[in-house]
């Protein structure tokens, strides 16, 4: 069982503008809030965003490198799969393989792909 997942973000403002509508479609709560972080959860797990100190933003992430490469996160069904589409659509955020969705993972594999403001890949998949 995962405990929780902590992510640095080069703009905590944006990132929290980002991930709070999506994680509470998703069921999560705002669980812990600070100067520099924020935190929402799920059950018995959660999901923390830090501030990054200056010192540390000369490199910039990519999903390429070693480290974290997305989060896949499970849609109550095709339908929400559907109107959280329409909702990065209208808002202008980039979806990922747009030219096959909802079938980018392959035919059995029906989800959207986009990215947060720091680039990280987000995959909503429906059951």
């Amino acid at each position: 069982m995962l405990h929780h997942i902590e992510l640095y973000v080069s703009n905590l403002n944006e990132s929290k503008k980002f991930w709070e509508w999506f994680l509470n479609e998703l069921g999560y709560q705002k669980y812990q809030q600070w100067e520099s972080g924020i935190s929402f959860k799920y059950e018995n797990t959660y999901i923390v965003f830090v501030q990054v100190e200056e010192r540390y933003t000369d490199v910039s992430y990519h999903r390429c490198r070693v480290g974290l490469n997305h989060l896949a996160f499970h849609a109550k069904s095709k339908e929400q799969v559907d109107s959280i589409s329409d909702f990065l659509d209208a808002k202008g955020i980039n979806i990922l393989y747009k030219e096959k969705q909802p079938f980018a993972g392959g035919p059995l594999h029906y989800a959207v792909y986009f990215e947060d403001p720091d680039r990280i890949k987000v995959e909503l998949v429906a059951p």
